[in-house]
């Protein structure tokens, strides 16, 4: 591995080049930001070497573009892609995206945002049910969607005009924007060519050299291996009930942990149930929590609301369902039923249900306890009335939305699972218990200290009091 080559003073440097990678899987002159490109080209003869010894990971390193090429063992709709408004991406907008990225592959050095949208509609025009008019207002929102996220990674960058005034009258408005063939070429480059495949497991598990009878256990070993070290990085947390006995083990033996550690920089949390890498950069999480917001802070009280409600010893003990079949399967197979055949080479096809996975077998029933839905419409209402002067207007008046955004937060974290019932509880949730409770009486510390010193609400002796009983309360969560 490079990294023991790396001198200890500038270990903290590569490991950073190793998380903006790892988190953004493509880097260019301003995306993520001005910094990234040159620290990841400083880095690039190491970061070939160790992602694809450790990960199986390629990484192409090129003046004004990185590009990693992950493998990808588990499929994860919790991490759509997102307009520049946050919103997200439906399928109409993945469809514009593609499209638009195929039709900038075509064209030259500029183009208007005009002729992109007529050739995007030209190619629609030929999907089944996939229509862009620019006549209807919501194809155009969601087109210009798509090319800001093409923007915003810099494979087009605005020259002249405004998008936003096209979007509101395409007769009025334009947009003029050159096209950086580079990033155009490093978005999408598969490593298998999509007329042979037949399953999405093929396309996102990289290719897949020929098989050496002699070195075939070791290399089977090597990427199991490998698979561990993969989920330990792309997911926020990582539990040995939901692995194969090989993947489980691996994990248990603890030296791929520490490499990984080693990797990214990032602290192992190792606990009974599994293993999660703790991010305190905040450069390689997609998701920061705990954050700011209505639906952050709320998620993080019904954190500590639920973790207290499972581990209270004075509680009715909550009833255990098993785990329902892994997300990823069912994404997996709605994919492959929506890919079309037409066009398909039968005799190169790669069926997609022969990659790897790490996930364990579904005939081992895996529970977890379960919080009845109407036990969460309570909480939401007590913090409705305790705190919902400092929720969002919009949250406000939406409660219900407010608890489901909440428990997908959760959910994407890999502490809850959502089921029909309510939400089943997985253990990471545990780690939140007392850092919520400490929280709020930080909170009405200082609110109270906000009242005594700003309003003098009440008698400075009586707040005094009141602030030494709270800060007894703290030293003693602490």
């Amino acid at each position: 591995m490079s990294l023991r080559e790396v001198p200890a003073l500038e270990r903290e440097s590569y490991q950073r080049a190793v998380r903006v990678l790892l988190a953004n899987h493509l880097v260019t002159e301003n995306f993520p930001d001005r910094l990234a490109l040159p620290l990841v080209r400083r880095w690039a003869t190491e970061l070939r070497e160790d992602l694809l010894e450790l990960c199986g990971y390629r990484v192409e390193v090129t003046e004004t573009t990185a590009r990693l090429y992950p493998v990808i063992d588990r499929l994860d709709p919790t991490r759509p892609a997102r307009a520049v408004s946050e919103r997200v991406f439906d399928r109409r907008r993945y469809a514009y995206l593609a499209l638009a990225l195929a039709a900038l592959g075509r064209g030259s050095t500029q183009i208007t945002l005009s002729e992109l949208a007529d050739q995007v509609s030209a190619d629609a025009s030929r999907i089944d049910g996939l229509q862009l008019s620019t006549a209807r207002a919501a194809d155009r929102d969601a087109f210009v969607d798509a090319v800001g996220w093409l923007a915003i990674r810099g494979a087009i960058s605005l020259a002249d005009g405004d998008a936003g005034g096209w979007a509101t009258d395409p007769g009025d408005g334009e947009a003029l924007y050159d096209i950086d063939r580079a990033v155009v070429a490093a978005l999408f480059r598969p490593g298998r060519v999509l007329q042979h495949i037949t399953g999405v497991r093929a396309l996102l598990s990289g290719e897949q050299g020929p098989g050496n009878a002699e070195t075939g256990k070791s290399e089977s070993a090597k990427d199991g291996r490998r698979r561990v070290r993969r989920l330990l990085v792309q997911n926020p947390v990582v539990y040995y009930d939901e692995l194969d006995e090989q993947a489980a083990a691996i994990l248990h033996a603890g030296d791929v942990v520490d490499e990984v550690v080693a990797l990214t920089g990032m602290p192992a949390e190792r606990r009974a149930e599994g293993v999660a890498l703790i991010d305190h950069s905040g450069r390689m999480s997609d998701q920061r929590f705990p954050s700011t917001g209505t639906v952050a802070q709320v998620a993080l009280l019904l954190a500590g609301e639920l973790a207290d409600r499972v581990l209270d010893p004075d509680a009715t003990e909550p009833p255990r369902l098993p785990l329902p079949e892994p997300v990823s399967a069912v994404l997996a197979a709605q994919l492959d039923a929506a890919i079309p055949r037409a066009g398909l080479v039968d005799e190169f096809a790669v069926p997609g249900a022969t990659a790897a996975t790490a996930d364990g077998p579904r005939d081992r029933m895996i529970a977890a306890p379960l919080v009845e839905s109407s036990w969460i419409d309570e909480v939401m209402r007590g913090m409705l009335e305790r705190f919902g002067h400092t929720f969002a207007a919009q949250w406000r008046a939406d409660p219900g939305g407010l608890a489901r955004a909440s428990l997908a937060v959760l959910e994407r974290l890999g502490m809850v699972r959502v089921v029909d019932e309510g939400v089943l509880v997985l253990p990471v949730l545990a780690r939140y218990r007392d850092v919520v409770r400490l929280s709020v009486i930080c909170t009405e510390v200082a609110m109270q200290i906000v009242c005594c010193t700003g309003h003098l609400l009440y008698d400075t002796c009586v707040h005094q009091d009141r602030l030494a009983s709270r800060e007894r309360e703290i030293m003693s969560a602490c």
